[in-house]
This record gives structure tokens, C-alpha cells and sequence, in this order.
């Protein structure tokens, strides 16, 4: 029976018309990003998981996709693991000879599988438990089978124990489950495993490349990258597992003139795109860790910023429930509500958060450095787009320490953020070059795509690959086509020739469902007379011209 096709959920395949379109949309983007400075760059699709692990929080770590080890790596299992649940075993079967269970003489990995296992399970394995051949599969199946089955048998001494309140109960409960679980858990299977996983967005990779290869980099480093990244997350409108990222970042440099510049490239792109209406909101994290040293919940930022950036998702009570969750108390969660309740102009949301950060250094040095990036683009204006100060924007990445952006689509739209960044002062130091602030912003290609779509904004052209197709009468007549259409394509007209000496309404449907704007028909006399016969497809017209009239076909 054949296989039923399909693809991974939240992955897409792309028709000529979409990757048209996508294509429009990043030589776009990459034309402003040249124009503003930046220099391209590529790194892998996957790294080595200690370089993603730990940098995007615990959401963003569950979102990682890892990848299994290639070869042989149960069998082959790191002797440290083994080693670990050797010890566990060991105390397991030194507390089974202390309960006084003087009949049974454990020794053996092998005496263990056959004494406490159930034959159900044994059956037709023929396993050698020898500590040489032991292999991940089988030593996990012991393990739970010791725990799970092997301790119901001694059920009896346990409930004698239970009876008699004997204190040997505790004793069990540390050295048997205590010893496997915490020794156990303390080593990650994944880490053994998983060594590598795909790329969750391309900053952390950027900031491993940069560090790799800085006596290579002339500082301040612009780099653009657009590369595709994967995350595990629910599929959804505009939410993808593998989608493109367009990214722009700056290194080496703590000037705020770079976060101004970032705000007018945001305007640049969007404005060369018609995408009019945007707004590019932005916050200071700086803000957001004196609002946490206020309401008392320094010690959980992360915390509170994660529940605070899922404001628009989920509404106040809900964001107020998970704070409550996490360990914030009440009391500094009703300190909040100006921050909720906050609107207005960016100059008195401004004059609002001095009141409210009065007493934070750290929050107070945030509304400075917004004050500036604020006063630099009112003097010099943006074209379509529209700066917002959005004090609730949190953006849930932990590696942000200053401003922090995040586009919004016009307002006839409904989608989540095109776009978002910020300034990073330490990613770097991370992988061990210090004092390297970066700032970086982020165009999220499939949203901006949708949105374009929907607001009917993808020029026509963009779609038309062939401007002229030459039917296919027979042999001679197809050489003398390709003759001519040899001479076009060096003139940078897109031609072709129809395959196969077809019906001449087959030929002519194909044309139209391809939205060939032209066809030019080449028979026995314009071959004696070297003229070709040109026919307009939208009009119906057609005239006979010469090669050099059909090489000005686009003028």
C-alpha cells in the first residue's frame, strides 16, 4: 500500500507563486539592511545544545528541537551514566541484605534482571546483563522494574515495617527511592543522547560566532542574517515550527544612536514594502527591573517579565494569576496597576514612569536612555511607521539588558509582532568575551508575508517568471526559437521554450495558466522571412516583428 504524503505540523511546503512573493520580501529587507551598513553572514542550522540551552529561559528551552545522535550511542552509553546507576543499584541492594533478607544473595546486574523481574517481561530476550554489555534500553528496563515491581514483592516487610513503626521505613524510603532518583535525575539521559539541536533564532548563534571569530571581526560588527530557525511550538495563524528570520544586529558599540538607527530601518523596510500603519513599540528592560525592585520581586525578573509579556495574549486577571503562581505577592502586584492603567502620549507615559521609578536607579537610567531614542527620531521623523512606548512590553527572552523593540502590523490586521529586538550588553560573555554590548532587531518574514497577502500589497510583477513563451511547431521550428530566445535572455527578458510539438491549444492554455504575458509563433514563414509572429495574451493582439523589436519587448 502507498504511503500517504504529508509533512511535519507547522512546517509548509511553498509553490512558485509563494516563494515569488517570499523572495520579494527579503531582497526587500536585504536591500535596506545593505544600504544601512550591514554585511551578511551565515552559521549553521544546528549547534551544539550547550550553546542554545539556557539563554531563552525555561519557555524557550522546552521550544528547542534537539537532535538524536547519529550511530550507536545506546550501546555506547557515556561511562559516567553507567557508572551513576551502578551506585544506585549498589545501595539498593545493600539496604534489600540489611532488611534480613538472608536467603537471597544479591551480586550480580544479572542476579538483579533474573530475581526481581516478572518472567512475563524476561521472556524470549535472552539478555547477557554483564556490566561490558549493558546498553541504555536495558538498564533503564531494570531500573524500573526493580523499583516498580521488584519492591512490590517485599510489600509484606514493608508493611511489617509500617506496623511496628520501625524507623528502617525512613531509612528505606532515603537509601532506596533517595538514592536512585536524586542520583539518577542529577544526570540528564538528553545530555548523553543530544548533543546538538536546530537553531531557536539566530542571536545566540551570532553571539558564539562573534566570539569564535573575533580576531577575524572589525568593531562595531553590522551583520544582517536570513536563515531559517525551528521551534517547537503550537502551531498556529502566523506561528510556525520552522520559519525565517531576517535579522540585523550591531556589536561592539553601547551608543544609542544605533537603537535610533534601528527604528528608521524598521520605518525604511516597511515604508519600500507599502506596509504603512506599523507601529514599533518599544520599553527598556532597564524599566522593567526597577518595577520588579519595587514591587519587591527583584529576586524573580524572570518570572515577572515572562508573565508580563503575555499581556496582550491572555489579559490583565490572567497575567495577575501567573505572577501570583510564581511567588509575587499580592501586595506588589497591586503596586502594578499604573502600569496597566498607563496611556497616553510617549512624553507622559514618560512623566508617569518618572513618579513610578522615582526610588530605582536602574529604573530611572531606562527612562533616560528611552528619553533619548525618543527626542532623536521626533527631530528626525520617520515616514509610515509610528513610535510607541509600550511600558508592558516585556518580550520573554532573557538575554535582553536595554531597550527592547516589537513591530505591530496596521491595525485592519490581526497578527501577532512582525518584528522585535533589543539591546543585549552580555550574550557574549556567555561563550567568554566580555564587555561586547550588541543591539539587534529581528523581521518575522512569514507574518510580514501574510500581511502583505491580506492587505493585497504584493506587487504583480512579482509573480511573473516568464515574460514570452515560443510555441513548439516541430523540430527546425524549435531550433530557430532558440535561436532568438538565446539572443532575449542575454538581454534579460525571461523566455522559453515549449517542450514537446504539442496541439496549439495546449500550448496556449499552458501560457495562460501561467500568466505568460506573451507567446511568439514561429512557422515556415517567418522563418524564410526571420520574423517571429507576437501575441499579446492579455489583449488578443498580434503583430509581426523582428528580433531586435521582441529584444525591446519590456521597454
Amino acid at each position: 500500500m502507498a504511503q500517504k504524503p504529508s509533512i511535519p505540523k507547522g512546517t509548509r511546503d511553498f509553490n512558485p507563486e509563494q516563494v515569488a512573493k517570499r523572495n520579494y520580501i527579503f531582497q526587500t529587507i536585504q536591500s535596506v539592511f545593505e544600504t544601512f551598513g550591514f554585511q551578511p553572514i551565515e552559521t549553521p542550522s544546528f549547534e551544539n545544545s550547550e550553546t542554545l540551552m539556557g539563554k531563552y529561559g525555561d519557555e524557550g528551552d522546552r521550544l528547542i528541537f534537539k537532535i538524536l545522535n547519529s550511530g550507536d550511542y545506546f550501546d555506547k552509553l557515556n561511562k559516567s551514566l553507567v557508572e551513576v546507576i551502578k551506585d544506585s543499584l549498589h545501595n539498593i541492594l545493600i539496604f534489600i541484605k540489611k532488611t534480613g533478607s538472608e536467603n537471597i544473595n544479591w551480586l550480580t546486574y544479572k542476579e538483579v534482571y533474573l530475581n526481581f523481574i516478572p518472567n512475563h517481561i524476561k521472556s524470549n530476550k535472552n539478555i547477557q546483563l554483564t556490566e561490558e554489555k549493558l546498553n541504555y534500553n536495558q538498564l533503564a528496563e531494570t531500573l524500573w522494574f526493580i523499583i516498580y515491581d521488584g519492591f512490590l514483592k517485599t510489600q509484606e516487610k514493608l508493611n511489617q515495617f509500617i506496623d511496628e513503626g520501625d524507623s528502617r521505613i525512613d531509612d528505606f524510603a532515603t537509601r532506596v527511592f533517595g538514592s536512585f532518583y536524586f542520583n539518577f535525575s542529577s544526570v540528564h539521559v538528553s545530555d548523553y543522547i543530544t548533543e546538538k539541536a536546530l537553531r531557536y533564532d539566530l542571536t545566540v548563534p551570532f553571539a558564539r560566532y562573534v566570539v569564535q571569530h573575533q580576531n577575524e571581526i572589525e568593531f562595531p560588527f553590522k551583520r544582517y542574517q536570513m536563515q531559517p530557525v525551528w521551534r517547537a511550538d503550537r502551531p498556529q495563524k502566523g506561528r510556525f515550527r520552522e520559519f525565517y528570520q531576517c535579522d540585523a544586529d550591531v556589536v561592539g558599540s553601547n551608543s544609542l544612536w544605533q537603537e535610533v538607527e534601528f527604528v528608521q530601518l524598521y520605518d525604511a523596510v516597511f515604508s519600500k514594502l507599502k506596509l504603512e500603519g506599523v507601529t514599533i513599540k518599544i520599553n527598556n528592560r532597564k524599566i522593567l527591573s526597577g518595577i520588579a525592585e519595587i514591587i519587591g520581586a527583584s529576586d524573580k525578573l524572570i518570572d515577572f517579565t515572562v508573565a508580563l509579556d503575555k499581556l496582550d495574549k491572555i489579559g490583565e486577571e490572567k497575567v495577575k494569576e501567573e505572577m501570583l503562581s510564581k511567588g509575587i505577592s499580592e501586595a506588589g502586584i497591586s503596586k502594578l496597576q499604573p502600569l496597566f492603567n498607563l496611556s497616553g502620549s510617549f512624553g507622559s507615559q514618560i512623566e508617569s514612569l518618572k513618579a513610578i521609578l522615582s526610588t530605582s536607579k536602574e529604573g530611572t537610567k531606562g527612562i533616560q536612555e528611552l528619553e533619548f531614542v525618543h527626542a532623536a527620531i521626533t527631530e528626525l521623523g520617520l515616514s509610515t511607521a509610528t513610535l510607541q512606548l509600550d511600558v508592558t512590553l516585556a518580550r520573554g527572552l532573557n538575554y535582553y539588558t536595554g531597550a527592547i523593540f516589537e513591530v505591530a502590523a496596521p491595525k485592519s490586521v490581526q497578527m501577532g509582532s512582525i518584528g522585535g529586538g533589543g539591546r543585549y550588553d552580555d550574550l557574549t560573555g556567555i561563550f567568554g568575551l566580555d564587555d561586547m554590548s550588541g543591539v539587534g532587531i529581528s523581521f518575522g518574514l512569514d507574518r510580514i508575508y501574510l500581511v502583505l497577502e491580506e492587505l493585497g500589497l504584493f506587487p504583480e510583477t512579482v509573480t511573473k517568471s516568464i515574460d514570452v513563451l515560443f510555441i513548439n511547431f516541430g523540430d527546425k521550428e524549435a531550433l530557430f526559437s532558440l535561436k532568438a530566445i538565446k539572443a532575449l535572455r542575454a538581454n534579460g527578458i525571461n523566455a522559453e521554450l515549449y517542450p514537446e510539438a504539442a496541439k496549439m491549444k495546449k500550448q496556449m492554455t499552458h501560457a495562460n495558466r501561467r500568466n505568460i504575458p506573451f507567446v511568439v509563433l514561429v512557422g515556415e514563414q517567418e522563418m524564410n522571412s526571420n520574423t517571429y509572429t507576437l501575441k499579446n495574451m492579455v489583449s488578443g493582439e498580434q503583430k509581426t516583428v523582428s528580433l531586435d523589436e521582441l529584444k525591446n519587448l519590456k521597454k
